[in-house]
């Protein structure tokens, strides 16, 4: 059962991330690095995505003419929206790296899946966060944007990893006797599920930020 429940969440998901992807290349994004993002969050976001991105992400097409009446809590929801993509993106690699080379940390697989899929998840999220920041503002430099994006991104990063990072502790040591393993669809599922509640727990983060002046709402 809980098979086939996987398969069809991560069909949806995959499904959502390709109509997003077929409209943002018709009506690409102006802040390019959104190409990237809203697709991304088709995937863990599944239909939630998609209506997210035909009310609030097609008001940022370049080739539409709508007037942006977003909220400002919509704003937020696509400021975490951008943070949380770079995070799912990093930890979505680091999952084979962990996997086909065995590598253990402090002889646990899950402690190996921690701090491969944090460095990574860190590092695509500053970069995310870096053309988010650099194309408008080149008259800066490549290192001030850079050390704007690690402002920017550093505290709504960890507050994301602790919600899905959180959810894989309860998968690893509470729901399963036999936790499901990369290569079974049931171990995406549990990671989109861990995604979803990673962007909840970034969500207040990101607010606080930009509220600091120190990100700006999307």
């Amino acid at each position: 059962m809980l098979t086939t429940i996987s398969w069809i969440f991560l069909g949806m998901g995959l499904l959502s991330s390709l109509i997003i992807l077929v409209d943002v290349s018709k009506h690409p994004q102006k802040m390019t690095i959104m190409n990237v993002v809203w697709p991304i969050n088709g995937w863990f976001f599944g239909p939630i995505a998609l209506w997210t991105y035909f009310k609030w992400g097609r008001v940022k097409a370049k080739n539409i003419e709508k007037e942006d009446d977003r909220r400002h809590a919509a704003k937020v929801f696509v400021s975490t929206s951008h943070c949380s993509a770079g995070c799912s993106f990093g930890d979505a690699i680091g999952v084979p790296i962990v996997a086909v080379t065995g590598i253990m940390v402090a002889g646990s697989t899950l402690f190996a899946h921690y701090t491969v899929e944090f460095i990574l998840a860190y590092v695509f999220g500053i970069i995310f966060q870096f053309y988010a920041i650099y194309p408008m503002n080149k008259e800066d430099g490549k290192l001030n944007a850079l050390k704007q994006a690690v402002k920017a991104d550093s505290l709504s990063l960890i507050a994301f990893e602790i919600g899905m990072f959180g959810w894989m502790a309860i998968v690893e040591y509470v729901l399963f006797t036999q936790p499901p393993k990369p290569s079974e669809p049931a171990y995406w599922f549990m990671m989109q599920i861990a995604m979803i509640l990673g962007f909840l727990t970034s969500y207040p983060a990101n607010k606080l930020l930009i509220k600091k002046g120190l990100k700006e709402a999307m």
